[in-house]
């Protein structure tokens, strides 16, 4: 199936709902009006539903989008940090992440299936990040290098798995500060500063 491209004016309007509806749906909760959502977005409802034909349509688009900025937080972390810190840095954001985005990721588990394209996708990009981060942090010898980037999501994940128990966010975090601990045990030679552009 070809996929229809968007006029830019109307790549701008879907852009635009997903900011607001992603800002809306953090802070009022996934059942909060479609129609603020339009009217914050300078839009009509009609222009909502063309391109959202309904309420999970647009909770999938704000998924994608919130799976999309996390992991492109990465590459600027990489950038300015040593391997370790960069990982580590992103593993708590990782954290904060869920912490935020927990409700959504239920609901869209309750209407589809759960090897949906979407979570196929979330799954394959959390997946390379954290590859990308445990690789780079290996070759700059600020980890072990036997370190696989499948065990440390897996671990991470599970950690994550705390959540709806009072004060899991903080505790995740500690947690995977010890898992960190952990990654570095054994290294002795300092990690190699990377160089400003």
């Amino acid at each position: 199936m070809t996929t229809r491209t968007l006029r830019a004016d109307a790549q701008r309007n879907r852009d635009r709902l997903v900011e607001v509806a992603a800002v809306a749906f953090a802070r009022d909760g996934i059942d909060t009006s479609l129609e603020d959502i339009a009217r914050t977005a300078d839009v009509g409802i009609g222009t909502l539903y063309r391109h959202f034909p309904n309420r999970d349509a647009l909770l999938e688009a704000v998924f994608r989008r919130n799976v999309d900025d996390i992991a492109a937080q990465a590459d600027g972390l990489l950038e300015t940090l040593p391997g370790d810190q960069a990982l580590e840095q992103w593993m708590q954001r990782f954290v904060r992440y869920v912490a935020t985005k927990k409700g959504l990721a239920m609901h869209l588990k309750s209407v589809v299936s759960h090897d949906a394209e979407i979570f196929a996708y979330s799954h394959s990009r959390m997946e390379s990040t954290m590859q990308r981060l445990v690789e780079a942090a290996r070759a700059d010898g600020s980890i072990r290098a036997d370190v696989d980037y499948h065990d440390v999501l897996k671990a991470l994940s599970g950690v994550c798995m705390m959540g709806d128990v009072p004060g899991w966010e903080d505790q995740a975090c500690r947690i995977s500060t010890l898992l960190m601990d952990g990654l570095r045990y054994g290294v002795s030679a300092p990690a190699k500063k990377r160089r400003s552009a």
